[in-house]
C-alpha cells in the first residue's frame, strides 16, 4: 500500500497546451530545443530503468528511447497531445501498435474501454474537469471532458491526450519520486493514471452535488405567501441534467474495464499492481452509483418544479376568477341601469342611486369575504 499512498491526492490540472511557431508545447513539460525530427505532438519522452528516469543530454526521440530500452532494458514512456495521423504513424510503426487502436487514438471521441491486442493493451479514459461558476444559469457549463488513451506494452507506455484538461505532467513527476512503484513497469503507470482519473471523478461528483443541492433548495423554498413556490427556471435544471449525462457517459463504461483489470490475470499487468486496481474499480462503482443518483434526483426536481409552476399558475387563475366574480356584480347592476328604459324601479327616486351603490358594495364585500375564507384570495 505504501507504493501508491501518495498517488491518492488529486493533482491540479495544468493550463491548456499552446502552439508557438508551429510547435506544440505543454509549458514546462518538454524542452523546445528537442530534435526537430521528434513529432511536434510529443509532450515528453523518457526511458525509465530500475524505477528511475534515465537522464540524457538532449530530449530523446521515440526511436532513440526505444533503442535504449532494447539495448539496456527498462521501459519508455511517451506522452502525446492531440497528435495527427502523420505524427502518430511513425510511433505506431515503431512500437507495433494495432491499426484499429491507432485510429481510435487519433480520432478521439471514444467511449472508455479496454481492448487487448497481441502485445499491448489499449485503454481509454474520459477525464472530467469541473468548471467553476458563480451562479448556475441555463447556459452554465458544469463539466468539461477530455480523453486519455493508453497503450501498455511489455517495455513501453504511450499516452495520447485530447482536450485542454487532464495534463499528466504532475502525475509523471510524482511517479518519478516513487522509484519503487516505477520499477514495476508500465502497468504501474497505467494504474497511476486510472487512479488519477477516477480521483478526478470523485472531486467533480462532490462539486456537482453542491450544484444539485443549490437547485433543490431553490425549488422547495417557499417563494410567496402561503407556501407556494414560484419555482426556478426549468432550463437551469435541464442544463444541469445534461451535464450530469455527460458525466455518466464518462463513468459508466469504465466500470467493466476496471473490473477486468482487477479480476482477470493479464500478462502485461504485474500481479502486485493488479491488486490495486480493485481499489480503483471500487471507486468507479461508487461514483457510478452517485452519478445515477444525480440523474434520478434531477428528474424528481424537474418534475417537482414543473408541478409547482403549475400550482402557481392555478393559484393565479383562482385569484383572477375570484376578482372577476366580484367585478361581475357592479358590472351587472351598471348594465341594467344603463339601459334606456323610461319606466325603471327607483329611477326617479331621490335615494335610488346611493341605495343601489350600497347594495352593490355590500354584495361585493360579501363575495370577497366568502372567497377569501375558501382560500381563493
Amino acid at each position: 500500500m505504501s507504493m501508491i499512498r501518495d498517488l491518492r491526492a488529486a493533482v491540479r490540472p495544468s493550463r491548456p497546451s499552446l502552439r508557438k511557431g508551429g510547435l506544440r508545447m505543454d509549458t514546462g513539460a518538454y524542452d523546445t530545443t528537442r530534435d526537430p525530427s521528434t513529432p511536434s505532438a510529443v509532450v515528453d519522452c523518457a526511458v525509465y530503468r530500475d524505477g528511475a528516469r534515465v537522464e540524457s543530454a538532449k530530449p530523446l526521440t521515440p526511436h532513440e528511447a526505444m533503442r535504449l530500452v532494447r539495448r539496456d532494458g527498462g521501459f519508455v514512456w511517451i506522452g502525446l497531445h492531440e497528435p495527427t495521423e502523420s505524427e502518430f504513424s511513425g510511433i505506431a510503426g515503431e512500437f507495433g501498435l494495432h491499426p484499429l487502436a491507432v485510429e481510435d487514438a487519433v480520432q478521439a471521441h471514444q467511449r472508455p474501454k479496454l481492448e487487448r491486442y497481441d502485445d499491448s493493451l489499449f485503454t481509454v479514459f474520459k477525464t472530467i474537469h469541473y468548471v467553476e461558476h458563480d451562479q448556475l444559469t441555463a447556459n452554465s457549463e458544469v463539466v468539461e471532458t477530455g480523453e486519455v488513451m493508453c497503450f501498455t506494452g511489455r517495455d513501453f507506455f504511450i499516452t495520447v491526450r485530447h482536450g485542454g484538461q487532464g495534463s499528466l505532467r504532475a502525475l509523471r513527476h510524482r511517479l518519478q519520486d516513487d522509484p519503487e512503484l516505477l520499477a514495476k513497469g508500465p502497468s504501474a503507470v497505467l494504474h497511476a493514471i486510472a487512479d488519477h482519473v477516477v480521483d478526478g471523478y470523485i472531486a467533480v461528483a462532490d462539486a456537482v452535488q453542491d450544484d444539485i443541492d443549490e437547485v433543490e433548495t431553490e425549488v422547495f423554498s417557499p417563494g410567496r405567501k402561503g407556501g407556494v413556490s414560484r419555482g426556478v427556471d426549468s432550463a437551469r435544471i435541464y442544463q444541469l441534467k445534461r451535464e450530469v449525462l455527460e458525466f455518466k457517459r464518462a463513468v459508466s463504461p469504465l466500470l467493466r474495464p476496471m473490473q477486468l483489470l482487477s479480476e482477470r490475470p493479464m500478462r502485461l499487468i504485474d500481479p502486485e499492481i493488479q491488486k490495486y486496481f480493485r481499489d480503483v474499480a471500487d471507486h468507479v462503482a461508487r461514483v457510478h452509483e452517485q452519478v445515477f443518483g444525480f440523474d434520478e434526483l434531477l428528474n424528481s426536481i424537474l418534475q417537482a418544479n414543473l408541478a409547482q409552476a403549475s400550482v402557481a399558475q392555478n393559484e393565479d387563475m383562482r385569484k383572477i376568477t375570484a376578482w372577476a366574480a366580484i367585478i361581475a356584480v357592479p358590472t351587472m347592476v351598471c348594465g341594467v341601469y344603463g339601459m334606456n328604459f323610461k319606466h325603471m324601479p327607483e329611477l326617479h327616486w331621490k335615494f335610488g342611486y346611493p341605495v343601489i351603490m350600497g347594495i352593490t358594495v355590500a354584495l361585493c364585500l360579501a363575495i370577497h369575504r366568502t372567497l377569501k375564507r375558501n382560500g381563493w384570495l
